[in-house]
């Protein structure tokens, strides 16, 4: 094995800081949501806000997932560093590990939340009659009408 340098684990810190600030403004934008929506049920008595809330509740349960293996991970970073200072080399990259798969695990459960994030914009549009879309159609299609308004061109 190679030795850790006490940069490496220090990589992190920047990253795991700013992911972690950007769960926690994703907590923050849902649970303002969740009050609103809350309050709106206790008027309407909605299924449908019901379900929307169901679905927030889950997605604020996965954020605070997130943010405590994101904490983990900067936890790990810290004691990782603290071992190499101390030269203990094999325990170090075995805490690096952890705090990498720390990470990893508060990734997933990122990319878990943005599919559920989804849904909930699913929810929110059930009620209108909406075709899927086709992304890289669409790319394409504005791609080859910008190329048109260069030339000169246009396509009906």
């Amino acid at each position: 094995m190679s030795d850790l340098s006490i940069t490496t684990p220090a990589l992190l810190f920047p990253a795991i800081t700013l992911m972690m600030l950007a769960y926690t403004n994703r907590f923050l934008a849902l649970a303002n949501l969740i009050r609103r929506l809350h309050d709106e049920y206790l008027d309407k008595q909605s299924t449908m806000l019901r379900r929307q809330i169901t679905n927030l509740h889950v997605r604020i349960r996965m954020i605070r997932n997130m943010q405590a293996f994101g904490v983990l991970s900067f936890l790990l970073c810290v004691i990782c560093m603290y071992l190499i200072f101390r030269g203990k080399q094999t325990a170090a990259h075995w805490i690096f590990a952890s705090s990498l798969i720390s990470l990893l695990v508060s990734l997933i459960f990122s990319l878990i939340e943005i599919f559920k994030s989804t849904r909930a914009l699913d929810l929110e549009l059930s009620d209108m009659e909406l075709s899927r879309q086709n992304i890289l159609r669409d790319i394409w299609a504005d791609t080859v009408s910008k190329e048109e308004e260069d030339d000169g061109t246009t396509s009906i």
